[in-house]
């Protein structure tokens, strides 16, 4: 993966606009990372698979970034996103990663499903 560059990530989400895709969407702050603190909350979110279609997507910020996908009855939505890749199957995968290093959030949009 490489740090975000706001246009070519840009470019890749409306590539995927107004298409049936599959999304891959991540939050952690505990499942990748030991906190020795008892009272830390720790809490995440995960869904994966979901066929979708959004109407337009938009990738904003300074850095971390946040994504939006306008879908016709709401949204989908993560920030904190430092890294991109297209792989070798056309899917665009974003990352955000903390100062050390640990997967925070992930959001994933494929035109097949993720195994």
């Amino acid at each position: 993966m490489e740090l975000i560059h706001i246009k070519e990530v840009q470019k890749h989400i409306d590539f995927f606009s107004n298409r049936k895709v599959y999304v891959h969407l991540e939050t952690t702050n505990g499942a990748y990372a030991s906190h020795n603190d008892q009272a830390f909350h720790s809490a995440g979110a995960y869904i994966r698979n979901a066929l979708v279609v959004y109407e337009h997507g938009k990738i904003a910020g300074d850095g971390p970034y946040r994504v939006g996908l306008k879908l016709e009855i709401g949204w989908i939505y993560a920030e904190g996103l430092t890294h991109f890749e297209m792989d070798q199957h056309g899917r665009l995968l974003l990352a955000g990663h903390g100062t050390d290093g640990k997967l925070a959030v992930a959001l994933e949009i494929s035109p097949t499903p993720f195994e």
